[in-house]
């Protein structure tokens, strides 16, 4: 099982859609990635890797949601 968090695209490189790769960060991680299945993406949109490549383009309300359930899972375990 994967779990895929959403990254923020900071900076984008690359004029061929299949050699486009993009700086994301996650939270302040920032990881270089592959977007060559979403060569349509820009900077300041949100995207979900795996294994180094952007998958698809979430909206940022969608982001926000998933980020903000993941800071609640992580409050809750540390408290256990």
């Amino acid at each position: 099982m994967c779990l895929a968090v959403p990254g923020k695209i900071i900076s984008i490189s690359g004029e061929k859609p299949l050699l486009k790769k993009g700086k994301v960060s996650f939270n302040g991680v920032i990881k270089e990635v592959s977007l060559a299945y979403v060569p349509q993406a820009n900077i300041g949109d949100y995207v979900i890797v795996h294994v180094g490549f952007a998958l698809t383009i979430l909206d940022e309300e969608a982001a926000e949601k998933s980020l903000a359930e993941f800071h609640d899972l992580e409050k809750t375990l540390s408290s256990m």
